[in-house]
């Protein structure tokens, strides 16, 4: 497969992409970046979306080609793996998964967007404290580097606010089935950027059926490693409640 830095636009993308690289050498960094669609997208338009994403309004990506695959499919529908380059330099990235950051600063953002299920008091107090003590200043960010919480990685996040699984748990937990991280744009600076290199069609019958492998496999591997399998010295949300955990604490690291 031949490598190259620069695909132009094309119907088709049959190149292996390096997923950042400095031009000639110099500072300017180049992102490759896909995004998942039933449709072609080659103009992200910035204010677009739903509001209730994982990060919030943004335009969502991914450096893996057969992970936008999957994004872009329904059951009974092909999709699109659409192709970017995204120039970097100077833009203000939040990286969640960065070494200053725990996985309770992604789980308070998630809190701040997604719909939890909180039917117990403990978990509205997980929430509350949560989104108290370990908030990001993500909205004035350019860009977004996180995980990605699809159905099964949303519902080990709900297991873990409402004590069910443990804080070592969760954090193996969230990375069963490899779902990976995502780039989210957030900014219109980074919409202004993004340029689009083309499209690799995805066809349902193959790329749905990977989909739903790796969820199963996640879940399965949930149930049968994670879930059921408590540790001596584990750290539940309830001792993080109790004590009043801080970010600095070096039990989160």
């Amino acid at each position: 497969v031949k490598r190259q830095p620069f695909v132009p636009t094309a119907q088709c993308i049959d190149f292996i992409l390096p997923k950042e690289y400095n031009l000639n050498g110099g500072g300017i960094v180049i992102r490759h970046l896909f995004h998942g669609s039933p449709s072609i997208i080659e103009k992200p338009r910035f204010g677009y979306g739903k509001p209730y994403n994982d990060y919030g309004l943004g335009f969502y990506c991914t450096d893996s080609l057969e992970m936008a695959k999957e994004w872009g499919v329904s059951q009974e529908r092909n999709g699109y793996a659409n192709c970017y380059e995204l120039e970097c330099s100077g833009l203000k990235i939040l990286d969640l998964n960065g070494a200053s950051f725990c996985i309770l600063h992604w789980l308070a953002v998630l809190l701040e967007n997604r719909e939890f299920d909180v039917p117990s008091g403990l978990a509205l107090e997980a929430k509350e404290y949560l989104m108290s003590h370990f908030s990001v200043d993500y909205q004035n960010q350019d860009a977004i580097i996180g995980y990605r919480a699809d159905d099964s990685y949303f519902s080990f996040a709900q297991d873990f606010i409402n004590g069910t699984i443990s804080y070592r748990q969760l954090n193996n937990a969230l990375h069963l089935g490899k779902l990976g991280q995502q780039f989210v744009l957030k900014s219109q600076e980074a919409f202004d950027r993004i340029r689009f290199l083309g499209y690799e069609v995805a066809d349902h019958d193959e790329w749905y059926a990977k989909k739903m492998l790796r969820d199963r496999t996640a879940r399965r591997e949930y149930f049968s490693v994670e879930r059921n399998r408590r540790q001596r010295g584990d750290l539940y949300i309830t001792q993080i409640l109790d004590e009043e955990m801080k970010p600095d604490d070096e039990r989160l690291r």
